[in-house]
């Protein structure tokens, strides 16, 4: 479940992140080619093409790293720090 959840936050994120990105991106796009703004093009094209582009792939990124962070714990997390002592040694299990 916490899993599922921490996928779950990754996707948000990583929507409001790429979407932001794609929109940063769209105007340095307009901005470069000099893109026509006649009748709102050049907004169109940013918000209708750059930013979901962005937040898609925003979302897909932050559900897989958010997902093999979550899959794969790091060593110095609080769920196998309880396995050591303060020294470092490694608790016998089998006593």
């Amino acid at each position: 479940m916490k899993v599922a959840l921490l996928i779950l936050l990754g996707l948000i994120l990583g929507l409001i992140g790429g979407g932001a990105l794609g929109l940063g991106a769209g105007v340095a796009w307009v901005e470069l080619f000099k893109t026509s703004n006649f009748e709102g093009y050049s907004a169109m094209l940013v918000f209708f093409t750059f930013m979901p582009i962005g937040a898609l792939l925003g979302a897909v990124a932050g559900a897989i790293l958010f997902g093999i962070a979550a899959a794969h714990p790091q060593k110095l997390s609080a769920e196998h720090l309880k396995q050591y002592d303060r020294d470092g040694f490694r608790f016998r299990q089998d006593i």
